[in-house]
């Protein structure tokens, strides 16, 4: 039977040592990656800031969002910022950047669910572990489970992103690491694995909310998710096998995540755990919220 903790846990973390969430309120939060600070809307972040004037004053890069979308807007640059910088992400590097978005190259918050993913990957005896990222974007994870001895098949929809996770690989010192750079769409690609009679030892989910794949397909992660996910279990190795599903809808319920995780997972046993990701702020203050996550582990 699957065991459901029927709990919904939080799982705080200061990201990887390279990064610091330096403070947050009112709204935005101010963060340092790297050699770099930047100040960018936070709509978790309800409370009032911790540090002064002074303090936020020492962001290289302000973030202003559109009315009319949060994530829409420009970066306003009041010191000198590279084109790109490195920031070191366990053992491996990410390139950093300023994009249109406030999105900069990395999800820090994510670092928990790479370690956990890690300890999975030290389960697989007697064949090279077999891992599928799906909605990659720049490569954190790919980078992370190749450096574990991981053979590693990242899936992403954006030729940008997976451009931007190639130089990663090169930065990190992996660039003859076996990680197979799959430009589609994640839904299309899940059901030709299944297909093909493909399975995999950990699989890594990170749906956005909206997007759209290289040839125009449309995803919605209300509609699209629950038969992404069947395709996904069939995709896992019997016996000892991981998944883990992160979701940036952080005004849905982490609830229904768990039952959706449930329903798919069900005849395969195991165990479900369910909860939302925080960033935990240097120096102390309120953690700030940022995603959902369902684990699964047999």
């Amino acid at each position: 039977m699957l065991e459901r903790t029927g709990l919904i846990e939080v799982i705080r973390t200061a990201g990887p040592r390279d990064y610091a969430l330096l403070d947050s309120g009112d709204g935005r939060k101010l963060e340092r990656f790297g050699a770099v600070i930047v100040d960018r809307p936070e709509p978790q972040a309800l409370w009032s800031r911790r540090l002064g004037k002074a303090a936020w004053g020492r962001a290289h890069a302000v973030f202003s969002a559109s009315s009319d979308d949060e994530e829409k807007g420009k970066w306003r640059l009041d010191k000198s910022v590279p084109e790109r910088w490195p920031v070191e992400v366990g053992d491996a590097v990410v390139t950093c950047r300023l994009q249109g978005l406030w999105h900069v190259g990395l999800f820090p918050e994510q670092a928990p669910h790479w370690d956990w993913m890690v300890e999975q990957l030290g389960r697989v005896s007697g064949e090279r572990a077999r891992v599928l990222n799906l909605f990659a974007y720049t490569g954190a994870a790919s980078l992370l489970a190749a450096r574990a001895g991981a053979e590693v098949t990242h899936v992403d929809a954006s030729k940008k992103a997976i451009q931007w996770a190639k130089e990663n690989q090169v930065a990190s010192g992996l660039a003859e690491a076996p990680i197979r750079w799959i430009l589609d769409d994640a839904a299309k690609f899940v059901a030709r694995e299944v297909r093909r009679g493909r399975t995999y030892h950990v699989i890594l989910i990170d749906p956005p909310k909206f997007g759209r794949g290289p040839e125009g397909e449309v995803w919605d992660l209300f509609q699209g998710l629950p038969a992404l996910m069947k395709n996904a279990v069939q995709l896992l190795v019997p016996g000892s096998a991981a998944l883990i599903l992160t979701v940036y809808a952080i005004r849905a319920s982490a609830l229904a995540f768990e039952a959706l995780g449930a329903d798919v997972l069900a005849a395969r046993g195991g165990r479900l755990s369910a909860g939302e990701l925080a960033l935990e702020p240097e120096g102390g203050g309120a953690a700030v919220p940022t995603s959902l996550f369902v684990r699964w582990t047999s």
